[in-house]
């Protein structure tokens, strides 16, 4: 009897360890993928064992109760919900970590620096991976939304590329190009000039607007920045195309005559005094710091050489001596801003 029971034991113990050893092989043995691998979409509330009966199902996986008691035996059967890259050579190891640790596909959104509100949430609703919950809103309704105090959103979302998971909400994106801007807007503000003609971090920020759309060219941001204060803190009007552009809306149809510089509107800075009641577009970190932080000089005027650069003067006179040369007798190739600037 003890001999029949000693080879029971022993019987018991060969098989056991061959278990253990195919089931070693198998965890590390690669899933049946096709050479391009295939994309799988983990919904939010389902289970591990969801996974592993589905992918069963579609002849990826063998044994899909022996990884889901594995993973109860190793404490790891908490999985994240996304969309997920399944490639060839992953194994049921390597796909049980993949689900744990949440290693999703990102996808990715850029918002271009001097973009308007209206262009980001356009941008941001013709990715398909993002949810949209903003089409349809009035924009008061959509600041609702994303539980900002605002008055106007134009203006403070940072510019920038945004990494996400398939599936999130554009107000989640915008709320953290907000997050981002305002962490920018407020230690700039702290590190500013001082004598700056700015009451609230709000006028920086709409300053920093005007200069985004004025150049392209990042080497003349705080030079042009310097003109614009020191033409405030003379009272003399902006008088900055961008700013009567915005206001004009959808009438701008890519030129602007002598009827528009004179017709009074919000935005018009050649018949109001000091900034525009809101930003015109997102500023980028340079146009920021050079609001903050303007170059010194005496220049008070500027105009484009077609060339995406500037010639500034200092005197009313010099200005349209630059002008008659460079805007009345413009150029075949004449641009506002360099080549390789972005286009917005």
């Amino acid at each position: 009897m003890l001999r029949v029971l000693g080879r029971l034991i022993l019987l018991g113990l060969v098989l056991g360890a061959g278990l253990m050893a195919y089931g070693y092989h198998w965890l590390n043995s690669p899933l049946q993928l096709p050479p391009e691998g295939i994309g799988y979409q983990l919904e939010r509330g389902q289970s591990l064992s969801h996974v592993t009966a589905d992918l069963a199902q579609r002849e990826v996986l063998k044994h899909p109760r022996a990884l889901s008691l594995y993973a109860q035996l190793i404490d790891r059967t908490r999985v994240h919900a996304g969309e997920y890259q399944l490639e060839p050579g992953l194994t049921p190891q390597g796909l049980l970590t993949q689900l744990v640790e949440g290693d999703v596909i990102l996808h990715q959104v850029t918002l271009i620096e001097g973009w308007t509100y209206q262009q980001a949430l356009e941008a941001l609703h013709a990715e398909p991976t993002v949810d949209a919950k903003l089409i349809g809103l009035s924009e008061s309704e959509q600041l609702q939304r994303l539980g900002l105090d605002l008055a106007h959103p134009e203006g403070w979302f940072f510019p920038d590329t945004y990494r996400y998971v398939r599936g999130t909400t554009d107000v989640a994106l915008l709320r953290r190009a907000h997050a981002a801007m305002d962490r920018q807007l407020q230690a700039l503000w702290e590190t500013r000039a001082t004598g700056l003609p700015y009451d609230s971090p709000y006028e920086a920020l709409i300053m920093a607007s005007i200069i985004e759309r004025e150049t392209g060219a990042t080497w003349e941001r705080k030079e042009i920045a310097g003109v614009f204060v020191r033409r405030l803190q003379r009272g003399m009007r902006l008088q900055t195309d961008p700013t009567v552009i915005y206001g004009m809306g959808d009438r701008y149809e890519g030129n602007l005559s002598r009827r528009d510089l004179r017709t009074p509107s919000d935005y018009n800075t050649y018949t109001i005094s000091g900034l525009p009641p809101t930003p015109i577009a997102l500023p980028g970190r340079g146009a920021l710091e050079a609001a903050m932080n303007p170059a010194e000089g005496t220049a008070l005027y500027f105009v484009a050489k077609g060339d995406g650069t500037h010639v500034f003067s200092d005197t009313l006179e010099a200005h349209n001596r630059a002008v008659r040369e460079y805007q009345l007798r413009r150029r075949e190739d004449y641009r506002s801003t360099p080549p390789a600037a972005r286009e917005n």
